[in-house]
């Protein structure tokens, strides 16, 4: 079936619409890093609840994202992608009003909902109407918004959290929505699968409950005790939930919301796990520098947004070197320098101590950056590349959704072993010591980056010894945890080198260029741009 003409300022206003709502999605993930300190001031939160607005958001995002794409092909793509749009929106509002981090957690959950409707029917609305050479130039287009949203979400959150207050990194969305969804309602076109599978809402409901449960569980651990009945319960629950969703997967095939059997491609598989490990390696390293610059190194979060600018800048030069990469390095070697790298920069976080100044952090931030400056397109162009043109949407959705679990296990993981080495760090320094019993709160504070508040509260004539042993855990605390991380991202890069292979890729992993879609049914009268 050809594909049907369009008009030329539809098609461009769709790339204009779905771009700035990757842009402000894949912002929405970064840009929170540098606003945690004003954040935990602000409603009072401790390091597990500062965690949830990292993987609320990041959890709801892989739950939602494959089974979007299914309810759009079905029921539409603009009814869909406008209706994620609205709820991304009217999310944004309830965490700018959050009063309580309660709130705000609950916020992020949904707006995660939003953020994968959007981003799973976004480029199935690009594919609808670009076609051979245009379609390459909308994708570029579509993967430059999602690039620098990525590199500058630490700049731009800085900057508003300093200006205006936390409360702007969401209420920014506001005008942008207001503006977005009448465009969206006046110039996309409807269009959806002449014969889509019904979405598999049992599964990712069973999908869901596994892994909130185990995120849940590990982030509190600490606290809670590992093997506590409230803890044990969940591990229970998610290893059901993960059995009950494994076995619905196996028995509904292609139909599933992962198509188990894709795994079964050696490369798909050891894309997915290092897609897995190196974002469960990378976001934990921003997370918490970005606290240690401004409760350590007594930074603003707009002076901690400013000394992104290293990693910034080498993820933004590196992701324009890496699309024309594929056709002269395998693969493979791409894959595994690119995850080795992020190994490599988490590592060089121990050039830094309690007493140096934020530039013994360039060489962590630059080497990270060129690592996830190679990764994130050199994954995007192998996830659609592995299987046949027909599957390369699913292929992409089930490689981004390990992408999420990657960042709300890794998150929680490398949370929890942060707070317990912060804890463990501080009890036995000689400030730890005077505290006695009190020294596990108070380096559970400071491991939230709460240093001068614990310090405000000390015993007469301990405070300035309290800030530097707090000071010193954290830090300690922060080479540990990247140690874990690195290990992670070289694992991965192993994983890359022994299972990655360029043979019987599609063209379009070589060259750049989506595949086309499988037939579409064509839109009503009714639905038409008018």
């Amino acid at each position: 079936m050809s594909a049907p003409a369009v008009p030329s300022a539809a098609r461009w206003w769709t790339l204009v619409i779905v771009s700035v709502a990757a842009f402000m999605l894949i912002l929405d993930l970064s840009i929170v890093a540098v606003a945690l300190p004003s954040i935990r001031t602000s409603l009072h939160a401790d390091l597990s609840e500062l965690q949830w607005v990292f993987d609320a958001y990041a959890l709801t995002l892989a739950a939602f994202l494959v089974i979007a794409g299914s309810v759009a092909d079905a029921g539409g793509r603009k009814r869909t992608f406008i209706t994620g749009l609205a709820g991304f929106w009217a999310a944004s509002i309830a965490c700018g009003l959050a009063q309580d981090i309660v709130a705000l957690d609950a916020a992020r959950a949904a707006q995660g909902v939003g953020a994968a409707v959007m981003f799973a029917v976004g480029p199935a609305l690009l594919g609808h109407e670009f076609h051979g050479k245009e379609r390459a130039t909308a994708f570029a287009a579509f993967g430059a918004a999602t690039g620098v949203a990525a590199a500058g979400g630490p700049l731009i959150g800085g900057a508003l959290t300093s200006g205006s207050g936390w409360r702007w990194i969401f209420l920014m969305n506001v005008p942008i929505g207001l503006v977005l969804i009448p465009l969206a309602l006046r110039t996309l076109r409807e269009s959806r699968l002449a014969n889509p599978a019904p979405p598999d809402v049992a599964g990712m409901v069973a999908f869901t409950v596994s892994l909130a449960a185990i995120v849940l569980a590990i982030i509190r651990g600490n606290a809670d005790g590992w093997f506590s009945a409230g803890n044990t319960a969940l591990y229970a629950l998610s290893a059901v939930g993960l059995a009950v969703f494994l076995g619905m997967a196996r028995a509904r095939g292609g139909r599933a919301m992962f198509d188990l059997r894709m795994l079964g491609d050696r490369t798909f598989l050891g894309l997915s796990l290092a897609t897995l490990l190196v974002n469960a390696c990378g976001m934990p390293f921003i997370f918490i520098a970005t606290t240690y610059l401004q409760s350590v190194l007594n930074g603003s979060a707009w002076q901690a947004g400013l000394r992104f600018l290293p990693m910034t800048i080498a993820m933004f030069c590196c992701g324009a070197l890496a699309g024309a990469l594929p056709r002269k390095v395998p693969f493979r070697a791409l894959l595994a320098v690119a995850v080795a790298a992020v190994g490599a920069g988490a590592l060089l976080t121990s050039l830094s101590d309690a007493g140096s100044g934020w530039t013994s952090l360039i060489p962590a931030l630059v080497v990270t950056g060129v690592g996830i400056g190679l990764f994130m397109p050199t994954r995007a162009a192998l996830s659609i590349g592995v299987f046949e043109p027909e599957r390369a949407g699913v292929a992409s959705g089930i490689n981004e959704t390990f992408q999420q679990v990657g960042i709300a296990l890794g998150l929680a993981v490398a949370g929890a072993f942060f707070e317990n080495r912060v804890i463990a760090a501080f009890r036995d320094s000689a400030a730890g010591a005077r505290l006695g019993p009190g020294a596990t709160e108070a380096g559970s504070a400071i491991s939230a980056g709460n240093i001068d508040a614990v310090a405000g509260s000390a015993p007469p004539g301990t405070a300035a010894d309290l800030v530097a042993d707090g000071r010193a855990a954290f830090t300690d605390a922060f080479h540990q945890t990247m140690a874990l991380c690195a290990v992670l991202a070289f694992l991965a890069a192993v994983i890359a080198l022994v299972s990655v292979s360029n043979k019987a890729l599609h063209e379009s992993a070589l060259t750049g260029v989506p595949p086309e879609l499988p037939d579409q049914v064509p839109p009503p009268a009714s639905e038409k741009v008018g």
